[in-house]
């Protein structure tokens, strides 16, 4: 659960001078309606594109409630990823969302899997619109298997759809998961275990 704001609650019963303990909330405040401003449902730069000169040769521009107020409740965002020649989005999951995704330009190569204890692979080849979807919660990923760039959008089920990238989350948790775990987990020997941490 992600904890935006912290804030202060009175218990019941509690006078206003009394101690208050605090309150933590899920989630964005709602803005007061009559103070709402075209600006709140608007945002302007998704034709351009992201910087990809990066490890992994892409770039993703969000668009959700951190960007748009008006998005708050609303149970939709949007975003812009592009992509070097090669460029990969790596294996990722969204914790409160699905994806739609819709090629604009290039040639992807994209899939998810399913849950334990299937694991089944579903794959693509994607070029431009051709539409995707990827359900919500599921292992996914998209790479760029053209020869130039390539660019696509996407849309989410949640105004905050969050996301875990698994390489970072499993090798570059902060503090650093253990390598005996890692090391029976992936089955791997405990010094590619500890190079793999250093990369991230």
């Amino acid at each position: 659960m992600e904890l935006e704001r912290k804030g202060l609650q009175r218990k019941q019963g509690e006078k206003n001078d009394e101690k208050m303990e605090p309150m933590f909330v899920n989630g964005k405040f709602c803005k007061d309606p009559k103070l709402a401003n075209a600006n709140d449902f608007f945002f302007k730069g998704l034709n351009k594109p992201g910087n990809t000169s990066n490890a992994v040769g892409s770039r993703v521009t969000q668009v959700n409630v951190q960007q748009i107020l008006g998005l708050n409740t609303l149970g939709v965002s949007l975003a812009r990823i592009d992509f070097a020649p090669k460029g990969l989005n790596p294996p990722h999951i969204h914790p409160r969302a699905s994806e739609i995704l819709v090629v604009e330009e290039g040639t992807l190569y994209v899939g998810f899997v399913t849950s334990n204890t299937e694991n089944r692979l579903f794959t693509k080849v994607l070029k431009k619109g051709d539409v995707f979807v990827f359900p919500i919660g599921l292992i996914h990923f998209q790479l760029n298997v053209g020869d130039g760039n390539a660019v696509a959008f996407f849309g989410l089920s949640s105004q905050n759809p969050g996301v875990i990238t698994i390489a970072n989350a499993v090798f570059g948790s902060n503090p650093p998961i253990s390598p005996d775990v890692l090391t029976k987990a992936f089955q791997l020997d405990k010094n590619v275990v500890k190079y793999l941490q250093k990369q991230f």
